[in-house]
């Protein structure tokens, strides 16, 4: 008879010197964590930390979500509580920034922790767009470099960067957004030269509203319809869309315009115009010397019928006219 002898279990020692964090330190990074899970949050996160000033407010958060401001003013709160954030109000707006003493932990939630994250999960996710998005914004920036002399290859690197993080917050086909990209940031950086060479005489119009998907898309179409590149136009929005309003479209491929899509409000496009025109939307705009500003008092067409949308175009036609007349003595519509 075989007896089977049974090692004795090895006995648990407690390590005493443990490298866990204490009690009330996790207690106070738990908080923070939970006050940071929701997708939301981390979103409106993500939005603040990538600005090219680094702050927001409740206006510019809105337009990730269709909840309402005040709830988006309720996450903001949430984030400010535990420390994430802080404010600062400023007129009539709270504008929120990154606490310096989390920009790290931030930085790292939002680069390192969320692709892994991603990469964890199955099925692997199948991306559209760009396969080496960083190659392919150096080599546009570099060839960028080269037609604007007048800009260094540090802004240009830069405005380039800006312009693809600012219009990837609302694309939504991916795949178009180098080809998007290339045009905001040729607009960019023609501002920018403008501003510091000064050697372009043409009148220069901005034309803004909040969305930039409808009454702006459709006024600076008015202008290259009836002058063509005697005057420089561009529009912009304070919170752009993620596409031209559809019921707008009609009226602007009458036109011809040239494939619209919104686009955000730069400090470049303001010092490099002579006129600033807001759309009867009330849409706050930095005021600098020297330009001329007018608000045009006309109706939204997003919120309009096709017979109103085709109001509102001649509305703004006649302003426009208007517009060329003053700017251009030779100008007959």
């Amino acid at each position: 008879m075989t007896t089977e002898t049974t090692e004795p279990a090895e006995a648990c020692t407690p390590q005493t010197d443990s490298h866990a964090i204490g009690t009330d330190v996790a207690a106070v990074v738990a908080t923070t964590l939970k006050a940071l899970a929701d997708p939301l949050r981390l979103r409106i996160l993500s939005f603040i930390a990538t600005t090219p000033s680094g702050e927001a407010c409740v206006c510019d958060l809105s337009a990730l979500t269709d909840v309402s401001q005040p709830t988006v003013s309720h996450h903001l709160k949430v984030m400010r509580d535990v420390g994430v954030l802080t404010s600062e109000r400023r007129g009539t707006w709270v504008w929120y920034r990154i606490n310096s003493e989390y920009r790290g932990a931030v930085s790292t939630l939002l680069d390192s922790f969320a692709p892994a994250a991603l990469a964890g999960q199955a099925p692997a996710r199948t991306m559209t767009g760009l396969t080496d998005t960083d190659a392919a914004l150096t080599a546009l920036a570099d060839q960028l470099a080269e037609t604007y002399e007048h800009v260094d290859a540090d802004t240009a690197r830069r405005i380039v960067r800006e312009s693809y993080t600012a219009l990837a917050r609302t694309a939504r086909i991916s795949v178009h957004l180098l080809t998007l990209t290339e045009r905001f940031a040729r607009q960019r950086l023609a501002d920018v030269e403008r501003t510091e060479a000064a050697t372009d005489t043409r009148p220069q119009v901005l034309f803004l509203c909040v969305a930039n998907a409808g009454r702006s898309q459709l006024a600076a179409a008015l202008v290259r319809h009836y002058v063509g590149d005697r005057v420089v136009v561009r529009s912009a929005g304070s919170t752009p869309a993620s596409e031209v309003h559809p019921g707008v479209r009609p009226a602007l491929e009458a036109l011809d315009a040239d494939a619209p899509f919104p686009k955000p409000l730069t400090d470049d496009a303001v010092r490099a115009s002579d006129v600033v025109v807001t759309m009867g939307c009330g849409d706050v705009c930095p005021v600098l010397p020297g330009k001329r500003y007018e608000d045009w008092a006309v109706g939204d067409p997003a919120l309009a019928s096709p017979a109103g949308v085709e109001a509102i175009r001649d509305e703004i036609d006649g302003h426009v006219r208007a517009l060329l007349a003053d700017l251009l003595p030779d100008f007959t519509a």
